[in-house]
């Protein structure tokens, strides 16, 4: 985005300017981000500009509700950011001496209008799409997994309740109160190619069939899906069943099953990588709204971006960075 700079724009009167990390991190995103293919998916849906107020421009709020996601920003903290941060506002195209940075409530809207047309999902095919015209999707194999992400669980709110669409399980010892990212992960690239969310207490095998896209002709995972081989085949005929194998108190594993286990997980892990980005890096590791259905949207949208981030090293490259 070009815009003519004023005097606001203080960087540019700083002689010994340093770029930090983070205006490293936004000039790899506007170069790998498919930002054309994006407004042309989302501007049939936005709301043209009539007798009231003018809407906010789509670039300009795609780009600031991609920022929420990068930096785990909620609504109030990403106008603030924008104020307090020029390298932001350059990367939106705002300019404190011409126009003001949109606020809270308008940032609000436009995540509700994503939620609203269901938006989240197509972001997420549509970066896909342009993975695969990039040649980063070429592996035949998918590895499955899952993760819990915590939602408070206290009921100190105004209706005296957790959030109804959230559920507690057992993992070892210990409980977790939240929702469940199920993902299929394709096992060369890492890159996630299929997702749902449950509530928490479902358990990672019954996703199967909701993760794998079909075509594979391995499928790895962890023991949490040992014994699914018939829901595999229904799914993905021609896919080998690769999960590992878990012992139970009566039936120790043999050496030879641990052996398994063990060059296995070297393909198996690679599907976690991909959470490491989302929870880690990019800060999602308890929810953002109440409600699966808003939590879902945002997580559509944040692991596009984590699957640009996955491969951006070789987008860059295809750009000639």
């Amino acid at each position: 985005m070009n815009r003519q700079k004023t005097l606001a724009n203080a960087s540019t009167l700083e002689k010994y300017k340093k770029p930090t990390k983070r205006e490293k991190f936004l000039a790899e995103m506007e170069r790998i981000v498919p930002w054309k293919e994006l407004y042309a998916l989302i501007e049939p849906f936005y709301p043209k500009a009539g007798k009231g107020r003018p809407p906010v421009g789509l670039e300009r709020m795609l780009r600031i509700h991609f920022l929420q996601s990068w930096f785990n920003l909620s609504d109030p903290a990403a106008e603030e950011a924008l104020y307090d941060m020029e390298s932001l506002r350059r990367f939106v195209g705002i300019d404190l001496g011409n126009e003001p940075v949109p606020d809270e409530t308008t940032i609000c809207k436009f995540r509700h209008f994503l939620e609203a047309h269901g938006l989240g999902e197509r972001i997420f095919q549509e970066v896909n799409a342009h993975l695969e015209e990039k040649g980063l999707r070429l592996s035949e194999g998918t590895i499955m997994d899952a993760t819990i992400i915590n939602a408070p669980s206290s009921t100190k709110n105004q209706d005296k309740k957790r959030d109804p669409d959230m559920h507690s399980t057992k993992k070892g010892n210990q409980y977790y109160f939240g929702m469940k990212i199920h993902v299929g992960v394709d096992s060369e690239s890492r890159t996630v190619h299929s997702l749902v969310t449950t509530p928490a207490n479902v358990h990672d095998s019954k996703m199967v069939e909701d993760i794998l896209h079909g075509e594979e002709n391995a499928v790895f995972g962890d023991s949490a899906y040992m014994g699914k081989t018939e829901e595999i085949a229904k799914k993905a005929p021609g896919a080998l069943d690769l999960t590992q194998t878990r012992g139970t108190k009566n039936r120790k594993l043999t050496e030879e099953e641990k052996e398994t286990n063990r060059l296995l997980s070297k393909t198996r892990s690679r599907g976690e990588h991909i959470f490491l980005i989302a929870k880690r890096i990019f800060g999602f590791s308890k929810v953002r709204y109440k409600g699966l259905a808003k939590n879902t949207n945002f997580v559509f949208v944040l692991f596009a971006l984590s699957n640009l981030y996955m491969v951006r090293r070789d987008l860059l490259a295809s750009t000639g960075a």
